[in-house]
């Protein structure tokens, strides 16, 4: 292990006034290599407290630039960094906690062509993600090179933390979610919104698991899962078993390197831009609704988004009960879908085109796309 400078030793005076951590905690913090998954919500008090606390390499994965609702949330990111590559911010502040940090950036999708060679170098690798095909990803890889595998998932007043780690005994993630939910059935962020505080709380606990995992000090959480309300602030701490036939960890492993995640987890193939499923612009959109073209315009996002903006007009019906309420769209008519960006909408065209509605479109980038290129007094969340 790395010896500490002296301008090391009066930065983290306070972790070796700790009797149990010390300097040889301090030195193990030095020596360590972490892997983040995603610079977002999650991955801002993650990286700043592991910065913070002396972590020696801090590897970030993450292909996105700042957009202004990052900012509720995403406290590595400030106005100025409005635009940037997230990487690219995100070292910058880093380095700005603690000039001692390697930072090595990734500013492109885990995905599994590079997984496995980037997560190759890290001696523990934290999921903070926010969708199902990356997390599985980044469970079998940290199964397969056998590192630990810090778990955080965050959703409007509810978050959960927990350690999957089978080489120490421990469950893996497919041991507690050997399936994915159906598409549409539990919303992103973006779709289901999160409390801005709720990833600080949820991040730093992994974060702190880390720490704990690198340097050996207390019990981590290894076989468990703390789920956190923030509206009862209420902690509950579940017990995990490992699945003997699971796929990835059990005794016959099935799965012993990547495979199609997207497909894995039920997502299609970039759905808006499939040449079988007809799409048009938000400007073709205005130019039917200027000409008074008679069309039934489907909004399939949530009643709080609506409440947000809305394009005049618009039945809502939202996806997950779309199916069930097919008696309600016309069948006499063109109907155009939409959401927020654009997915789900093309979810929801493709779904309708196997139930017999033959005239159905997609509207690409939904209201986001709208509010940008044709209304720009409407608000964007």
């Amino acid at each position: 292990m790395s010896n500490l400078t002296p301008d090391e030793l009066r930065r983290y005076a306070r972790h070796l006034a700790i009797p149990e951590f010390g300097i040889e905690g301090q030195r193990k913090l030095k020596a360590a290599r972490v892997l983040c998954i995603g610079a977002g919500g999650l991955g801002s008090p993650i990286t700043m407290y592991l910065a913070a606390a002396g972590i020696g390499r801090l590897g970030l994965v993450d292909p996105d630039v700042v957009e202004v609702t990052n900012l509720q949330r995403q406290i590595l990111f400030g106005q100025k960094d409005l635009g940037r590559k997230k990487l690219d911010a995100a070292r910058e502040r880093l380095l700005d906690i603690n000039p001692h940090l390697d930072v090595q950036i990734y500013p492109e999708r885990f995905s599994a062509e590079n997984a496995m060679r980037i997560a190759a170098g890290y001696d523990v690798i934290i999921d903070g993600t926010d969708n199902f095909p990356t997390r599985y990803l980044s469970n079998d890889v940290a199964v397969w090179l056998k590192k630990p595998n810090v778990y955080g998932s965050i959703l409007r007043f509810d978050g959960q933390v927990g350690v999957f780690a089978p080489h120490l005994g421990a469950p893996c993630y497919r041991c507690m979610c050997p399936q994915p939910p159906p598409p549409g059935l539990v919303p992103s962020c973006a779709e289901g919104g999160v409390l801005g505080v709720l990833p600080g709380l949820i991040g730093t606990m992994q974060a702190l698991e880390s720490i704990k995992l690198i340097t050996g000090i207390g019990q981590p959480l290894l076989g468990k899962l703390l789920h956190l309300d923030t509206l009862s602030m209420r902690f509950r701490t579940l017990t995990l078993r490992r699945d003997p036939d699971c796929p990835v960890c059990g005794s016959h492993p099935t799965i012993t390197q990547p495979i199609d995640y997207e497909d894995f987890c039920g997502i299609p193939k970039s759905p808006a831009a499939s040449p079988d499923l007809p799409a048009m612009t938000v400007h073709e959109l205005k130019e039917l609704r200027d000409a008074g073209d008679d069309h039934f315009l489907l909004d399939v996002r949530e009643p709080h988004e609506q409440s947000i903006c809305r394009i005049e007009g618009a039945t809502l019906i939202p996806l997950g009960e779309l199916e069930n309420r097919t008696n309600e769209l016309p069948k006499d008519k063109r109907i155009l879908v939409h959401c927020k960006s654009g997915g789900r909408s093309a979810r929801a065209v493709s779904r309708l085109r196997e139930l017999g509605f033959n005239d159905v479109w997609n509207i690409s980038g939904g209201i986001i796309a709208w509010a940008r290129e044709i209304d720009s007094s409407m608000s964007e969340y």
